[in-house]
């Protein structure tokens, strides 16, 4: 159901505050983009620093701007059962397409605590569900047995895997019929050779005609043009990764480019000037700025 390319959407700030016209914009480009699938109010969305009011207010606008010509997944999870049945109460009732739900965080409750939330969430409302497993911000990974019980239940159709293993992946693979989804740009390509379906990207938020290009190329069986934009990728993925947390190296890279702001909320901070222009570099590289 959401296999192929999907924007892990950043949320824009201005002056601290949501800016919802640069939201109804960085949508409409995504749309013309050829962009099938947005996700806000996720990672990347910076859904951690957003009051209740401000993240249903980025679901039900990026609902609104899309108009049906993108599916919209947003972020629904909580480390709070009940606080991720009703987000993704308010999710189903904006006319999102599903909810993608994170692991429970903080808490780190046990494989079956992670079961029964999940299911939980499903029995509450009736939306496609995404899970997203990512250990390294959770604190707990979603074991494969879990997964397979989990997989069970008719409104969990994918998961947004990030526990950075293709073991993990071969074996949710082997046991499940779950789309499963790249959490990891640098990863997409290893884990679509070994069954995974797309990706939940955080780097299409910059060039999402690349990303669909490499999964277009792989899924018609062009091995060495999906190898070839893999490898362009793979610097961009890991400067915009890797030189602090998401998203303060892509908002970075859209204010560089022209197409918003590099506001984030704290706790997190801007790229100090070596990152930034480090960052700066490898879009020169990529050759989006000039050199």
């Amino acid at each position: 159901m959401f296999a192929g390319c999907t924007v892990a959407l950043a949320t824009p700030f201005r002056d601290g505050e949501v800016d919802e016209a640069a939201l109804r914009a960085s949508v409409e480009w995504q749309v013309e983009q050829g962009t099938p699938i947005l996700s806000p109010v996720g990672t990347t969305g910076e859904a951690p620093t957003l009051s209740h009011a401000e993240h249903e207010r980025v679901i039900a606008i990026v609902v609104e701007a899309a108009s049906g010509r993108a599916k919209v997944v947003p972020g629904t999870g909580s480390n709070s059962t009940t606080e991720a049945i009703r987000l993704t109460r308010f999710a189903a009732r904006a006319g999102a397409d599903g909810a993608l739900m994170v692991s429970p965080y903080y808490n780190r409750p046990g494989q079956e605590g992670l079961y029964r939330h999940f299911a939980a969430v499903a029995e509450a409302v009736d939306l496609p569900i995404v899970l997203y497993n990512i250990p390294a911000r959770t604190g707990r990974n979603m074991e494969p047995e879990t997964i397979e019980r989990l997989a069970a239940i008719p409104s969990i159709v994918a998961i947004k895997e990030a526990a950075g293993s293709l073991d993990q992946v071969s074996d949710i693979l082997a046991r499940t019929d779950l789309t499963v989804l790249s959490g990891d740009d640098s990863l997409t390509l290893p884990m679509l050779a070994v069954g995974a379906e797309g990706v939940v990207s955080v780097a299409a938020n910059i060039v999402p005609r690349d990303v669909r290009g490499m999964i277009d190329a792989f899924e018609r069986g062009d091995a060495v043009a999906a190898r070839e934009a893999h490898a362009r990728l793979f610097p961009l993925c890991r400067d915009l990764l890797g030189l602090a947390p998401n998203p303060v190296p892509l908002k970075a890279a859209i204010a560089l480019l022209g197409r918003g702001s590099a506001e984030v909320r704290l706790p997190l901070c801007p790229l100090d000037e070596a990152s930034l222009a480090k960052l700066s570099r490898a879009l020169a590289r990529y050759g989006l700025l000039g050199a």
